[in-house]
């Protein structure tokens, strides 16, 4: 590529590079993790845009840079609307842009949905692997038969490989049941069930994880889960801020996950301070953590979602795609710099 172009990668090549690749990005998403805690990023707030009168709805932009060996910067612009799933389409959307951190200038333009929902995933998977310690789950349930929980049983089953059922609820019947063929299909040695009740999954699985569209807490007592259960918070507004005071939590970043009215923002609201707060999951990673409340009380993980990721996995996907010949490269995209034209 010259300076000027951009590549355009869409979705599905964007999933051809990534095929199989979920310990790779597992680890992408480790050392983009250290990176931060070192101080080497810089990651302002996530901007909400919100419509008037349609509180589910949101697109977001999530600009970062990440230093060390990724050395890229960029943003991700990514809509959330859960009626698009009773019009049979996605719920999520995005797109992400690459800027080079040398000149500032576009380098790439790339499918954003597929490299959040990877992202996210092998973010859990990461989480679980290391907070569950030497308890290794067998079972683990699935709250929200979306896109992204599928996702998170794909990495679920790289980062956690003693897994093999997977216990599944969603308040939409036909949605849960798709998700248990979708399962059957893809990850043949699992045995998949659906069940009734967010509780009945409380109960029966050590390992739980929460992706639903839920705008506020819904969920107000953990105690059918077993000691020592490790909870994925993906979606960050389930649980009630009674419940995350009254829990061990690790977080992505304490800054901010206390925002946009998550859980532990509305338990930071209630109490005051945010000293309920273990520490952020890079700490677990380098084993610099406080100790647990409790050897047997429950661990909430709540990641916020950090651009870092966004453009960590964007940049392995910009490299593969440039080495293997994959996307679209328009030339000349920008325009003729205004010092080299001549006067008319």
């Amino acid at each position: 590529m010259l300076d000027g172009d951009i590549l355009i990668l869409r979705g599905s090549e964007l999933s051809w590079l990534l095929e199989g690749r979920e310990a790779e990005i597992i680890e992408v998403v480790h050392k983009a993790y250290e990176a931060h805690a070192d101080g080497d990023s810089s990651l302002p707030f996530s901007n909400f845009l919100r419509f008037p009168g349609e509180p589910r709805n949101r697109i977001i932009a999530l600009p970062a840079y990440l230093g060390k060996s990724f050395n890229v910067a960029g943003i991700k612009w990514v809509s959330s609307f859960p009626g698009n799933l009773e019009q049979g389409i996605d719920r999520a959307s995005a797109v992400m842009v690459l800027n080079s951190t040398r000149t500032g200038r576009p380098q790439a333009i790339l499918e954003g949905a597929l490299i959040s929902a990877k992202r996210t995933a092998a973010s859990a998977a990461l989480a679980a692997h290391v907070l569950q310690g030497d308890r290794r789950a067998e079972a683990a349930a699935f709250i929200g038969c979306g896109f992204i929980n599928f996702q998170i049983a794909r990495f679920l089953l790289t980062a956690c490989p003693e897994l093999n059922t997977f216990v599944v609820f969603d308040t939409d019947a036909q949605r849960a049941e798709h998700f248990r063929t979708s399962c059957q299909s893809e990850f043949p040695g699992v045995r998949v069930e659906v069940i009734g009740t967010i509780e009945e999954a409380l109960a029966r699985c050590p390992l739980v994880s929460f992706a639903t569209t839920a705008i506020e807490p819904h969920i107000f007592d953990l105690s059918p889960c077993a000691p020592g259960s490790t909870i994925l918070h993906v979606s960050l507004r389930d649980l009630s801020p009674e419940l995350i005071l009254a829990n061990d939590n690790v977080v992505d970043d304490a800054e901010h996950i206390c925002q946009a009215n998550t859980s532990v923002h509305l338990a930071e609201q209630k109490v005051g301070h945010r000293d309920f707060i273990r520490c952020a999951l890079a700490d677990v990673l380098r084993g610099k953590m406080a100790p647990r409340r409790s050897a047997e009380g429950i661990t909430i993980f709540s990641p916020f979602g950090l651009g870092i990721l966004d453009i960590a996995l964007a940049k392995l996907v910009f490299d593969m795609g440039i080495e293997q010949g994959q996307g679209t490269i328009i030339s000349s995209f920008l325009p003729e710099p205004w010092a080299e034209k001549k006067e008319l």
